[in-house]
């Protein structure tokens, strides 16, 4: 079927309207009209190409929230007029024991990434949520159980809700923990959020005393100005978990010393180069730990839906219409968008 979409052409050339095909639903398959998703910094990334990698004509868009129109003869979990999501994955090897454990994000033979993988379907890759319309095998579509006015704000939690909620369930987050967010954009925003709800006690850190008040309004119960030498040697060993979102090179050095003895800092933030190396005596003293996240599996990413719906949690979002894309991207990059900007797909 073809169907209307944005897409790029090489790195150094917009987002522009294009015409695409999806394959027409097997047994298995369900159909979905797009209400709306979420722009994630890593469409930046890979339409660019910052990432290297890039296959090209590239639809990103992998926080997808929209309304089954059909279903395949063999779909038993979902029915035409339900309310869905898609998120980062749309399949994996389904045999490894990651995918057996609901990993599917750490998948021995190689997820299949919403867009920009290679597949089976024109034109030989994954084609994502800038378009009107997308077809995903059931096992990948998540039911949406928010309010209907909720749904253009549900749509980043596919992808920034799941990113952060991963390591705060894996690491244990909750009442009696103290938790730190470093960064406070599209992936920090839910940090503090999700940790908040899950009953953590929750220090914001950030290099903008300005957002001071916004992050106390996000949850955080404290706010530390991360250039602010007194500031961060005052919260020295005092943190169980840091959750670090930021998505640029940096010296991690001074959050490691926040960190009380076992403790961990997750990185969930891909910047563009290596981080400085790190003192390893930073971790030595006190036996704290350097680790990373990788999104969220198809059961997680699920029970987290239901968590957020359960307690009113969305994202903090700026609708767009598709034709501003390429100034959502220059504000993207100047960190002028509180939290995340989602595209209203009915205006491709």
């Amino acid at each position: 079927m073809t169907v209307k979409a944005y897409a790029a052409h090489a790195a150094d050339q917009p987002l522009a309207p294009f015409a695409i095909s999806r394959r027409e639903p097997g047994p298995q398959d369900v159909v979905i009209e797009i209400a709306f998703c979420g722009v994630c910094h890593s469409d930046l990334h890979t339409v660019r190409s910052e990432w290297g990698g890039t296959l090209y004509p590239c639809v990103p868009g992998h926080e997808i929230v929209g309304t089954v129109s059909a279903v395949g003869s063999a779909v038993t979990r979902f029915a035409a007029g339900d309310t869905v999501g898609v998120g980062c994955i749309v399949d994996s090897c389904r045999t490894c024991s990651a995918c057996g454990e609901g990993l599917e994000q750490y998948c021995d033979g190689g997820l299949t990434g919403t867009y920009n993988s290679p597949t089976p379907d024109a034109p030989g890759h994954t084609l994502g949520g800038y378009a009107q319309r997308i077809v995903v095998d059931e096992s990948y579509v998540l039911a949406i159980r928010h309010k209907p006015e909720q749904l253009a704000a549900v749509a980043p939690l596919l992808c920034a809700g799941i990113t952060t909620w991963s390591p705060l369930r894996h690491w244990n987050a909750g009442p009696g923990k103290r938790v730190g967010v470093v960064g406070i954009g599209g992936l920090g925003h839910m940090g503090i959020k999700l940790a908040r709800a899950l009953g953590a006690h929750v220090t914001g850190f950030t290099t903008s005393p300005p957002k001071r008040q916004a992050i106390l309004d996000l949850g955080a119960h404290e706010v530390v100005v991360s250039t602010d030498k007194a500031a961060m040697k005052a919260a020295q060993s005092s943190l169980d978990l840091i959750i670090n979102t930021v998505s640029h090179s940096h010296d991690l050095d001074p959050f490691l010393g926040l960190l009380r003895r076992d403790g961990t800092m997750v990185m969930v933030g891909a910047p563009e180069k290596p981080h400085p190396a790190i003192g390893v005596f930073n971790l030595l003293i006190r036996r704290r730990s350097l680790a990373g996240s990788l999104i969220g599996g198809i059961a997680e990413t699920q029970e987290m839906l239901d968590f957020c719906a359960e307690h009113g949690v969305v994202s903090d979002i700026e609708v767009i219409c598709m034709d501003e894309i390429e100034h959502a991207y220059s504000r993207m990059v100047k960190g002028d968008v509180r939290y995340r900007f989602v595209i209203d797909n009915s205006t491709i």
